[in-house]
């Protein structure tokens, strides 16, 4: 199928067509990035009640699901009085219909979701089970995408989060769950899906290396520029994995290529909340490379933080096209916010603008706060805070919801044996 874009690889530069559900330059040049290069430079964006899909133009797309919902940008009033700001805006992300957010399962990873499962997709046509590995948000976001629109889906995640994995509406049978024993965490998902993917039944959604991700989370910017009418001169956000400051960046290029909204790059200020912060330290020691975790003490510090969501053990930091080379490229700095830190600026938040936010939003506010009061930005800058989820509490009041239940829960300890002969009884 021809596409309204083509790929290209940030290590090598090479040109190729997205025909495999590529994730990679296929030169093998090292460890890098691929994007998507649109033929259509300049954006045209369509009517709301096409949902995320108004961004279509700069989408990596063949076709558009049921169900979805965009950012939505506005001038803050409250928030930016209360912090002496001329021009912040807010990106919401979640569930708040007054503002026209309707992001059902109050999480931005909505984005990524609606984006990736309407990839032109090989592996989906001969039948396979894409498999996403997830702390909670990510995982509740691909469930509805895929109940809704009956997409085969094997989640992977932390059994500790898996409060997270809600609905409004019952999840369709073909959304299966496993689990890393309590006391683990994302990166031991990871490795559950690792193993799944092995088997030919199964095939990996990516991460940050698709591209349809990346792009997904990036309609938080184009929302952005296209309601401000320009590239804003500062990014806030909290990060896990940094993919989507990186997708914040790339959007960035697009904009400035389409040569009406200015050609500044924004200052990526991102943050981490302590005392989980690997991306944090390497950025403040001038590092590409992340420091040495020790596993215990880094399960350690992931339980204890109040974003959990932010708490990614390898994160696409240091390759070619990741966080480090974003950074480089556009500037900035990194934040790291304590949990009582993020708390008073959820309830600052919640006071000011009248959202309920989710932790790891909570920590970008904060990080916002801080350099506030550390003269780190201008008071007439054009700042753009993404609040990646919010109004969750609200739907948890309001709806009636339905939980997903394991399939399996797996020790630590489990076999790859083991855990594909499981496999091979959940999917028979």
């Amino acid at each position: 199928m021809e596409t309204k874009y083509v790929l290209k690889s940030r290590c090598c530069d090479a040109v190729f067509e997205d025909k495999n559900w590529e994730l990679e330059c296929p030169k093998s040049c090292g460890p890098s990035l691929i994007y998507a290069d649109y033929k259509k430079k300049q954006i045209e964006v369509g009517p709301d009640e096409l949902g995320l899909y108004k961004f279509a133009d700069w989408l990596p797309i063949c076709k558009t699901l049921v169900g979805s919902a965009s950012p939505v940008t506005y001038k803050s009033e409250g928030l930016a009085g209360r912090l002496g700001l001329e021009n912040l805006y807010i990106t919401f992300n979640g569930y708040w219909p007054e503002k026209g957010a309707n992001m059902s399962t109050g999480s931005f990873k909505e984005c990524e979701a609606y984006s990736i499962c309407a990839r032109t997709n090989v592996n989906a046509e001969a039948g396979k089970v894409i498999v996403v590995a997830s702390a909670g948000n990510t995982a509740r976001a691909f469930a509805h995408v895929c109940s809704e629109n009956k997409i085969p889906l094997l989640l992977c995640v932390p059994e500790d989060n898996i409060d997270a994995l809600w609905s409004e509406t019952p999840i369709d049978p073909c959304v299966k769950l496993i689990c890393s024993q309590s006391g683990s965490d994302y990166f031991d998902a990871i490795a559950l899906s690792n193993v799944a993917c092995e088997m030919d039944k199964f095939y990996t959604e990516g991460g940050a290396k698709n591209v349809a991700r990346r792009d997904g989370m990036g309609t938080t910017v184009l929302s952005a520029v296209t309601t401000i009418g320009r590239i804003p001169d500062y990014y806030f956000q909290a990060v896990g994995s940094g993919t989507g400051a990186i997708a914040a960046w790339e959007a960035n290029m697009r904009f400035i290529e389409d040569g009406r909204f200015g050609s500044n790059k924004m200052k990526l200020m991102v943050s981490q909340n302590l005392p989980f912060v690997p991306m944090c330290e390497a950025w403040h020691n001038d590092s590409r490379a992340l420091p040495e975790m020790d596993e215990e003490v880094a399960r350690k510090n992931a339980i204890s933080i109040c974003a959990k969501v932010l708490s990614n053990r390898k994160p696409p930091y240091g390759l070619k096209g990741g966080l480090y080379d974003c950074m480089k490229d556009a500037g900035g700095d990194f934040f790291a916010i304590t949990n009582n830190e993020a708390m008073a600026a959820a309830d600052l938040f919640h006071m000011s603008e009248g959202a309920e936010i989710e932790p790891a939003a909570a920590v970008a506010v904060a990080s916002l706060i801080k350099a506030v009061e550390e003269n780190r930005v201008e008071k007439n800058a054009t700042i753009m805070l993404n609040i990646t989820g919010g109004g969750i509490q609200r739907v948890k009041r309001e709806k009636e919801l339905h939980y997903l239940k394991p399939n399996a829960v797996f020790p630590i300890s489990a076999t790859k044996g083991e855990i594909k002969a499981k496999l091979a009884e959940i999917f028979a």
